[in-house]
């Protein structure tokens, strides 16, 4: 396993988010972390990366406690995060977006270039020149996930990736995510959206007020009527 979490607890002030919560991310593997509103997923990716602090149980990447580490230097181990309000230098340039994300090569992890950056976001190439901050919000999504790649992560971290896009971006964003899983990234997604989740996750980890109550293929979770009603239904 590339990415382990063991009985999580996180809390904010005092009020306790994650019930330890434990999951695994394999290599080459897509995991969808789902739940409503409130449920725990982005404090699990929070976590995860450093940005809190669990207090109790482990977080472990590529065989290292990561746990006490800060995020810069979980960050520069390959973890990728990209957050859910995506967070682009809104004066820069897409161009210079993305040459501050750039960290040497990792002989782990795939190598990413602009040549390689424009293959998979082609449109990225007709921007360069633009501020970030004048990008609309399916651009801004794809400037911060490249500029993430530039890191060169062998594990990507994605925040609610297809919210708030519309349905032709969101339709563009999968086929990026089931092609960085081709690359042989691990991805650890939280989602909302079921239909995006099936389309490029191979598991399923469901959480509701911070307890995992589901974990399994995502085919089995798409035959499972009882937990999807309980936990994902609005």
């Amino acid at each position: 396993m590339l990415l382990e979490l063991a009985d999580v607890h996180t809390f904010y002030g005092r009020a306790h988010i994650l019930h330890g919560l434990s999951l695994r991310v394999a290599r080459g593997e897509v995991v969808a972390l789902l739940g409503r509103n409130g449920a725990g997923k982005s404090t699990t990716l929070r976590t995860t990366c450093g940005l809190v602090r669990a207090a109790r149980g482990s977080v472990r990447f590529a065989g290292r406690d990561i746990t006490s580490l800060p995020s810069h230097s979980i960050a520069r181990l390959g973890l990728g995060y990209v957050p859910e309000d995506r967070r682009v230098f809104a004066e820069l340039t897409v161009e210079e977006n993305l040459v501050v994300g750039r960290q040497p090569a990792r002989p782990d992890a795939p190598y990413w270039d602009h040549a390689r950056l424009v293959a998979l976001f082609p449109k990225l190439d007709e921007l360069r020149g633009r501020l970030a901050g004048n990008l609309s919000g399916g651009e801004q999504q794809m400037l911060t996930i490249a500029r993430t790649l530039m890191g060169n992560p062998s594990c990507l971290l994605l925040d609610e990736p297809s919210e708030g896009l519309a349905p032709v971006v969101v339709d563009e964003m999968a086929e990026t995510v089931v092609r960085l899983k081709g690359e042989g990234l691990a991805v650890l997604l939280s989602e909302q959206n079921l239909r995006f989740a099936t389309r490029v996750a191979d598991r399923a980890c469901v959480i509701e007020k911070g307890h995992l109550r589901y974990e399994g293929t995502i085919a089995d979770l798409e035959a499972d009527e009882r937990v999807r009603r309980e936990y994902l239904a609005v």
